[in-house]
């Protein structure tokens, strides 16, 4: 007796033709009961009256599919993840072997392939933590989220740094991508400088509570509740919003774990190797990242606004500080004395309230009444220990490691002589 292997679809179909065949069923009945037009169940009737179940059964069952990837196809393909993306995504890996290999075949084959060749493990399903979903603005330029993410992002071909990012909360576009050494005031100041021009004034930025966009421990009697970057965007009329917790601006943090995945492995590809050539690589890489991913806001209208006449970004992108000039027209800043000149009676100075500020370049203008005063360095005194938050020191340290030379009469100049 034949054994025949059939599914249950096809079990169903001969117990229908049995009826049928018994006058137990119209044809009519059958095809709605199969989903089915009546012209195929004829059909299904025929083959059953020619051959039995034999003629129901599925004549693929067995055979390979005619949508196989070709052999020669899978193993240019093996060849070429296992020599430029081993450690690339199923994803990503897709993409660069349809762009630049021109292979034709699915995401779901790559995934397969890199599973057989153990080149990606499929990761297990975490445990869904329930955050309160927060809707997208509507219109691009409502709120930028905004995030500084240090990582070794060229790998062993430079130190490690931070990559500054802006995204549009509507669009989930980037904005601007800036590599700097660490986050700092004057790194925020360069990347929100590039984002305005290009953009224009966002009605927000969301960032989250670091030291830069929020005085998390206010001096007592001070009055001072702005950072330098809040008083310098308070001035341009865009709001701080500080998230509470990583999961408020979720959309930043994902986009951070992707460019650590994506941005690195492309940079390797192009032998990018410095901040300078990856900060001239970001343009180009955001067009192609914000063709991929961005979605389109509910609203066609843009809230970016544009520059006023009176926005001197020169002079509000500056670290700036209050002094009051003394009897004999100096002020002190950053352990430098500078003696004003002037002149107009010195009377009219003393006790005067100045505005220092201090460029990216280390250039200082002294204003008052938002002139710019001239002035000569007196003298620079001792200086004395650095406060810095924990996220410079090791810049900081670097930095004087860099510039330190052994004396002249060290052991090290001396050489060794042999015992």
């Amino acid at each position: 007796m034949e054994l025949l292997e059939m599914s249950k679809k096809e079990l169903s179909r001969v117990e229908i033709m049995e009826r049928i065949r018994a006058e137990k069923m119209t044809q009519k009945k059958a095809a709605e009961t199969l989903g089915i037009s009546v012209r195929q169940v004829r059909r299904l009737r025929k083959k059953y009256a020619e051959k039995g179940s034999v003629g129901l059964q599925n004549k693929s069952r067995g055979k390979p599919s005619n949508n196989r990837l070709p052999a020669k196809t899978r193993q240019e393909a093996i060849d070429l993840l296992h020599s430029h993306y081993a450690d690339f995504g199923p994803t990503f890996a897709h993409e660069k072997l349809v762009e630049k290999h021109r292979l034709k075949l699915s995401s779901g084959s790559v995934r397969q392939i890199m599973i057989s060749e153990n080149l990606w493990a499929p990761r297990k399903v975490k445990k869904i933590v329930a955050h309160q979903m927060r809707e997208r603005r509507a219109c691009a330029g409502e709120l930028v989220q905004i995030d500084g993410s240090p990582h070794r992002w060229f790998e062993d071909r430079a130190p490690a740094c931070t990559l500054l990012v802006y995204i549009d909360d509507a669009t989930g576009k980037l904005g601007e991508l800036r590599f700097a050494k660490s986050e700092s005031f004057f790194s925020y100041a360069e990347a929100s400088r590039a984002y305005i021009e290009r953009h224009g004034k966002p009605v927000a930025f969301y960032s989250d509570k670091h030291g830069i966009f929020r005085v998390n421990q206010p001096s007592v009697g001070s009055g001072e509740n702005l950072t330098q970057f809040g008083r310098a965007m308070q001035k341009l009329d865009i709001l701080i919003i500080c998230a509470n917790t990583p999961q408020a601006k979720g959309r930043v943090e994902r986009v951070n774990l992707t460019l650590q995945d994506r941005l690195v492995k492309e940079m390797r590809l192009l032998g990018i190797s410095s901040m300078e050539e990856g900060n001239a690589y970001m343009p180009q890489f955001m067009e192609d990242f914000n063709g991929r991913f961005a979605v389109i806001p509910r609203s066609n209208n843009d809230a970016h606004r544009p520059l006023l006449l009176t926005d001197n970004l020169d002079q509000i992108l500056t670290w700036q500080e209050t002094r009051i000039i003394s009897k004999n027209l100096s002020i002190q800043f950053n352990n430098v004395v500078y003696q004003i000149q002037t002149e107009r009676p010195t009377y009219a100075l003393r006790k005067a309230k100045v505005t220092v500020c201090l460029s990216a370049d280390g250039n200082v203008a002294i204003l008052y009444k938002g002139k710019e005063l001239a002035y000569t360095i007196f003298k620079k005194q001792a200086k004395q220990s650095e406060v810095l938050s924990s996220k410079d020191v090791d810049r900081k340290v670097d930095k004087v490691r860099k510039h330190y030379k052994p004396a002249a009469d060290h052991p090290w100049r001396r050489g060794f002589s042999s015992p």
